[in-house]
């Protein structure tokens, strides 16, 4: 039995040993938002907040996390009172198949919480293990610096 914090709720899994953490989020927790891309750690679709630091959840061994916060996207906000992450996502138009969006708006806000006024430099350093081929680049960055504002405010 594993026992976690998955946004903000105590969640007990009883799992075979080799269950991933995408796994478990996806299967009988019913969340959507981590996504399988690649299963290796290298295209950042599947990102989580562990204890704040963005994680790969694909490759994670679930009994990792036993005892820590993980938060996904669904933890971030929600439709009614969405983070200003999100917000400014959808008000920059910041995506387009959207496959990626999630891992960027996990990372986007460890690096808003560690650094809430970041510069392009920083947010593409935050930015850089996500693989992203629908060249919206740009307005991700723009997207990420209006959720700063709005934060400061």
């Amino acid at each position: 039995m594993t026992r976690f914090t998955l946004n903000g709720a105590e969640i007990a899994l009883d799992l075979p040993d080799h269950a991933t953490l995408l796994q478990a989020l996806r299967g009988p927790l019913g969340l959507s938002s981590p996504r399988f891309g690649c299963g290796a750690e290298q295209c950042g679709s599947c990102m989580v907040l562990l204890d704040g630091t963005p994680a790969y959840a694909c490759a994670l061994g679930l009994d990792a996390v036993a005892g820590r916060k993980v938060v996904t996207v669904e933890g971030l906000g929600s439709a009614t009172a969405p983070h200003p992450l999100q917000a400014a996502f959808l008000a920059e138009q910041a995506g387009q198949c959207g496959y990626c969006l999630s891992g960027m708006l996990i990372s986007a806000a460890a690096l808003l919480a560690a650094n809430p006024d970041p510069d392009e430099e920083a947010i593409r350093a935050a930015l850089e293990p996500h693989l992203c081929r629908c060249g919206s680049h740009n307005r991700i960055i723009r997207a990420i610096r209006r959720a700063a504002q709005e934060m400061a405010q």
